[in-house]
């Protein structure tokens, strides 16, 4: 296995590390949110926005990765009709490239709408951090997904043997 690919996937435990310490803090925070309401009736006043935020990140942290490791839920109801590798290589090529690229355009619009957030100031209500910079963070992991979802399929047609499963 080349040194590009094995760093490749080295590179991809980041934002899976980055989605299960959002997810880890998620926990933490609504266990002591519950334990606050009930135990003293104070809770967190920020929960909701800081759950909003913590669920952007899990989800558009890991999207990239997914994609590039298959691992999207798939309904196979067509399967039947892909007798040869050949059909399927060709079939799972289209797939991956037209999905990339009907990412781009909502990833243009989602940084198009942080954009205007930023430039109105808009701020969350409790901790008033920039609402930008969560629409910037998920902006750039759609370009990102859309990009691995084009390269995937550029490599399904031309290199399929790179995305074999080798000791990863």
């Amino acid at each position: 296995m080349s040194k590009t690919v094995r760093w490749a996937r080295r590179a991809t435990q980041l934002p899976v590390l980055l989605a299960c310490a959002a997810l880890f803090t998620l926990m933490i925070m609504t266990f002591a949110d519950v334990v606050l309401r009930s135990a003293l009736n104070a809770p967190i006043e920020a929960a909701t926005e800081l759950t909003r935020m913590l669920m952007a990140i899990v989800v558009f942290s890991v999207l990239p990765v997914l994609s590039v490791r298959d691992g999207h839920i798939v309904v196979d109801l067509m399967d039947p009709f892909y007798m040869s590798a050949f059909v399927e290589r060709m079939r799972d090529a289209a797939i991956s490239l037209a999905c990339g690229a009907m990412l781009i355009l909502p990833a243009e619009r989602v940084l198009v709408l942080a954009e205007r957030a930023r430039s109105y100031g808009d701020l969350t209500e409790y901790l008033n951090i920039p609402q930008f910079y969560i629409g910037w963070f998920i902006a750039i992991m759609t370009y990102l997904t859309a990009l691995v979802l084009i390269v995937r399929g550029a490599l399904i047609l031309f290199a399929p043997k790179l995305l074999e499963d080798g000791d990863a």
